[in-house]
């Protein structure tokens, strides 16, 4: 970390990932994320001479944003984690009182425009969901990965992390380990429960890898799904179902929350459901579905 080793900067990013991890349960993409930013503003830091992190000021981070934009084009977006990642940072040192105040709380992120994520209608679903052939060795665990992607409205680390001890059939719901190791139950319903069952059949038959026993979603080889797989699952089939949306898994969870809000479903229940720790997050949905309420009388409306 750092240039060298065990400089004032090294020690201390040593200590924010302790604080990550153990204080604050931060997910491991999470972890890096912060921490891989964190990383390059120190090694920007101390080309420009500054030892210690306390020392650092509201200009510094604002002429490392600026730096970066003019080197590299970066993004609002990008802009707003980077200046998320060292605020974190910033807090870390506040808190284990390296640092008097947090030099972040006078650095403005850039406003971005609410992004509204693509859904899918009812329609594509089930035409994404007819690409998929079940004759295939591998059919009814694809089935099996969309019905659950779709119906718990799943983030795809919780889809690949899903343990058979995980599944409560019986009584109609899941345990789900969402972001910061937090544990929530998800119901599940019957299609979605039908097509796990068919895919345990053919997963009872590999030779599961050692220690991806309780793994309910596999690969051909017995081992642990990658997000990547899922993602090129998901778009494949999208792809052969005809769909121009950019589709990914998440498409699947932001469709889950939108049909649940357009069909009257309590927001809070959703929210629940959703694993969302604010219910701003959530909120996203309510405004989709005002899009599609805008539309709908625009269309049809006498004085358009």
């Amino acid at each position: 970390m750092g240039k060298g080793t065990g400089t004032i900067w090294d020690i201390t990013l040593s200590g924010f990932r302790t604080y990550m991890k153990l204080e604050r349960s931060f997910s491991p993409n999470t972890i890096v994320s912060y921490l891989s930013d964190a990383t390059a503003f120190s090694a920007y830091m101390e080309r420009r001479d500054v030892k210690d992190p306390s020392l650092v000021k509201s200009s510094d981070i604002e002429g490392y944003i600026r730096n970066l934009n003019e080197n590299t084009g970066l993004s609002k977006r990008s802009q707003a984690r980077i200046i998320s990642s060292i605020r974190a940072f910033f807090k870390y040192l506040v808190l284990d009182g390296r640092s008097d105040s947090n030099p972040c709380d006078n650095v403005d992120a850039p406003k971005m425009s609410r992004y509204l994520p693509s859904v899918l209608s009812l329609d594509e679903i089930d035409a994404i969901i007819s690409e998929i052939d079940l004759s295939d060795p591998l059919g009814n665990r694809n089935r099996a990965i969309v019905e659950m992607l779709y119906s718990c409205g799943l983030r795809v680390s919780e889809l690949v992390g899903l343990r058979l001890s995980d599944l409560f059939f019986r009584d109609g719901f899941i345990r789900v380990m969402g972001k910061g190791s937090k544990q929530r139950l998800v119901p599940v319903n019957g299609t979605a429960i039908k097509y796990v069952e068919f895919y345990m059949r053919d997963r009872n038959g590999l030779k599961i890898k050692k220690n991806d026993e309780d793994i309910l979603f596999l690969n051909r080889r017995g081992a642990r799904m990658t997000r990547v797989m899922v993602f090129n699952i998901v778009k494949r089939y999208a792809e052969a179902a005809g769909i121009r949306k950019n589709i990914s898994p998440h498409t699947f969870r932001h469709s889950f929350a939108t049909h649940l809000i357009e069909n009257g479903a309590d927001l809070r229940v959703v929210q629940e459901m959703l694993g969302h720790e604010s219910i701003l997050t959530t909120e996203i949905y309510t405004h989709l579905d005002t899009e599609k309420w805008h539309e709908s009388i625009i269309k049809f409306h006498p004085r358009k």
